[in-house]
Formats: structure tokens, sequence, C-alpha cells
């Protein structure tokens, strides 16, 4: 009877420990969040709507936690100089910091971010339903430097061809082109300039969307590249890239002349009013062209196939956590970042007009059929991606410059095309060289298998 109740005394007390140590229950945002309950965390967003969706919905992970949430938006083209000046200061503005695809290089060989391991091997912070196996391979890669993860998937695009459905159909056409040739030849038939209509518009702004729209747009559907990284070498003025911008020159003489000096906005703005056919945008924009007086008229596809390849804009962000803040602050930075790129948000934040890179949701039959985008950007992500659509340098802004500009001139002087890349060649190779740029550079689709594997 002693012995059993010594037995019944020890079970107790195992339980007991159990009990009070939390393994017992199931893992939830509220009790991981307590120990941080009054902190306040500084997100950098952008001026977009994946931002304006997370506003917007970050009351429930506040109301959750009662970690206070404060949010800073930023226009994109000053973003990446403000974050860099918070950590050159040492200023700690913020503590969930925004990394563009093409930034993560500059963050983490800085030691400027902490890599996600830290925070996803701690069982007190990890939701067991993360599960990392279901944000597409391609951007869990993007943001994987040296093997190790750097941030959470976030407002994550895909370039996909927009059309009015009823201009394509008047002209004939019984479906969208499939490839750049196809494009080329309704765009053809589409064009009357005295009338101002036009088959097919490409935002060509002076700026990065020249680099990552205008110019990059033209190179991998061909089999061209900005640079081989392994063997340290500038590949844009390869035979391929050479006839891939050879073609843009032929589609840009079917465009308004004042097309070199127009961004997102300005392209968006002609196929709502008719003027443009057909233009290849972020997916990120279905949401305002659908409610937008194209309305029903608005169909959306992949981006044509090019000759060489299958091969689409590639854009987007993910959220890491600042490296020189707080224990405490890193931690609830963390929490926060999981919730809002987890899985259960995922719908919520689609529906409020953000994207997202959950397998889970975007594949989802029933929320397909309410946002047509997602099919073709399912499809994009697993077939026509290309993670180093622009190259991952320390110096990318710089790199950038050069090619827009380069860009441009063959534009708007209409320079020779293989003369102008043989020129930029050059001077992306002398500027690699002298600011050290090939240090560190890194080639994301590398990772893409070890995602591919968690799935």
């Amino acid at each position: 009877m002693n012995r059993q109740r010594v037995i019944g005394g020890a079970a107790l007390a195992a339980l007991a420990g159990m009990l009070f140590s939390g393994s017992a229950f199931a893992w939830n945002l509220k009790e991981a969040a307590a120990p941080y309950k009054g902190t306040t965390i500084t997100v950098v967003g952008l001026e977009r709507p994946s931002y304006k969706a997370a506003q917007e919905l970050t009351s429930r992970f506040e109301d959750k936690t009662g970690i206070n949430v404060k949010w800073v938006s930023l226009p994109y083209e000053s973003a990446l100089k403000a974050e860099t000046l918070n950590f050159v200061s040492h200023s700690n503005q913020y503590d969930v910091i925004l990394s563009d695809v093409v930034w993560p290089v500059t963050f983490a060989n800085a030691g400027w971010v902490v890599p996600m391991k830290k925070f996803i091997s701690n069982d007190k912070l990890r939701d067991p339903k993360l599960d990392l196996g279901d944000f597409f391979p391609v951007w869990a890669a993007s943001f994987t430097i040296n093997d190790k993860l750097y941030g959470m998937p976030f407002d994550s695009y895909a370039g996909l061809l927009y059309y009015n459905k009823k201009k394509l159909k008047d002209a004939g056409f019984d479906g969208p082109p499939k490839t750049w040739a196809q494009l080329a030849k309704y765009a053809e038939k589409l064009t009357d300039k005295s009338q101002e209509q036009y088959g097919y518009m490409l935002q060509s702004a002076n700026n990065e969307t020249q680099t990552a729209d205008a110019f990059a747009r033209f190179l991998s559907p061909w089999g061209g590249q900005f640079l081989n990284v392994d063997e340290e070498k500038v590949t844009v003025n390869s035979p391929q890239a050479v006839e891939g911008l050879k073609f843009r020159r032929r589609l840009v003489n079917m465009m308004p002349s004042g097309i070199v000096s127009d961004d997102h906005p300005q392209v968006v703005q002609a196929l709502i009013q008719g003027k443009a056919a057909m233009i290849t945008e972020w997916s990120s924009f279905y949401t305002s062209l659908k409610q937008s007086k194209i309305g029903d008229h608005l169909g959306v596809a992949p981006e044509p196939q090019g000759p060489k390849d299958s091969a689409s804009a590639f854009g987007g962000f993910a959220y890491m956590v600042s490296s020189q803040i707080p224990k405490e602050k890193q931690n609830a930075s963390y929490l926060f970042i999981q919730w809002l790129t987890s899985k259960k948000m995922a719908k919520p934040l689609i529906e409020h007009g953000a994207v997202v890179a959950r397998q889970s949701a975007n594949t989802n039959p029933e929320i397909q059929s309410e946002y047509p985008y997602l099919k073709p950007m399912v499809k994009t992500w697993r077939h026509s991606t290309v993670p180093d659509w622009r190259p991952q340098l320390k110096c990318y802004p710089k790199f950038s410059n050069i090619v827009s500009d380069y860009g441009s001139r063959m534009e708007q002087k209409q320079q020779p095309v293989k003369k102008t890349l043989d020129k930029l060649a050059d001077k992306l190779s002398s500027y690699m060289k002298s600011a050290d740029c090939w240090q560190g550079a890194n080639t994301p689709r590398k990772y893409v298998s070890k995602y591919k594997d968690m799935q």
C-alpha cells in the first residue's frame, strides 16, 4: 500500500511537472507571447496592398498577445536606404525588417538580421503548425543565405499577363497568347497609334522598373541571364540576351513614345482605360484591376513563354528580425512574423488584398474560384520561376542603376542593342570588380530542392 502511494506520488509529481512546463498542452500564441506582453515592436511596410491588408488584420495579433505593433510605411524607393541607415547608426528604429528578394545578402552578410533557426529551434516560440514546406520552395530558397533561412516570405509576386478579353475576342483571338512570338502578332493586329490603341504596353521607367520589368523580362525566356556567379562573369551581352533585347525593341516600336518613362501606375491605367489590350504586370495588381471599370473584361494568364524557356518575372519580399534589438523584442518580432506569414492567416490576407506565398491557400479550389489570378500564379511559381531573375548582390542598388541607365538608352534613344549590351557588360564588369561585388553573391536556385524535400 505504501509502495503504491509512493508510485502514485511520483506519477503525480511527473504530471505536475508536465502541466507547469506546458508540455502537456498544445502550443498557443497567447501563452508564447505572455512574457512579451506590453512590448512594442516597429514593422517596416510599403505603400502597397499587402501591407494595407496586414495592417487591417494586425489588431487580431495585438488582442491575442498584448504585443503592440507599430507600422511604418515607406515608399519602396527609400526603404532600403532607411533600413540600412537604421543598422549603420544603430538607431533601432525598426524591429521587423522588410527585405526585397534582392536585399537578403546585404542584411545577412552584414550580420544585421537573425537566422530564423534561432527562433524555430525554440519550442516556446515555434508554432508546431509553422510548416516551412508549405511555402513555395522558390520563395523560401530566395531568402536562404549560406544554407540559413533569414526571412519568412510575405507580399510575394509573380509576373502575369493581364488582358482585355473583349478586345482580344473582337480582334478574332480565342484566348491570350501563350508565347512571346504570339504576343507580338497579337500586338501588331491590336495596335492603332492614330487612335491611341496599343496591343501591348511595357512599364519602362528608368529605375528598378526598367531593370526588373523592362530589361529582365527579355533575358531568361531567351536563355540569357545577368551574371554567371560561379564563374564571376557578366553575361548580359550573351547571344541569347542580345536576341531577347532585340525582340523587346520590336515590341517597343508598337508602343506609345512615352512608354520609356511610364511606371506601373501608368501602364495599369492604360489597361483600365482601354488604351492597352495586354500588359505584363505583378500579381499584386489583380485586386485593383478587378475592382476597376475593366471589370468582367479582365483576363489573367501566365506570362508568355520564350523561345528558350518559360520564365516569368519574379519579385517580392520577406520579413526578418533585426539582430541589433534586445532579445525580448527579437522574440516578440518573431512571433509577429510567424503569425503574419502563417497558413492560418493566408486566406484572410488574400481576402483583404494581399498576395502570399503559402501553397495551401493559393491552391485551395474555393479560394481560386474567387481569385482567378491564383491559378496562373501557382503555375508560374511551380514551373516558370527563375529565383535568380535579378542577382542577389551586396551592391545591387548600383548594379541596378547601371542596368536601368543602359536599358533606357536602348529604348529611348534606339541605340544599337548588341553594341549597347557590350558597353553595359564592360561597365558592370568594371564596377563589380572595383566594388568587390562578387564577394557574398548568392544563388538561391541551389536551395530550391532543399525546400521541395520538406513537402
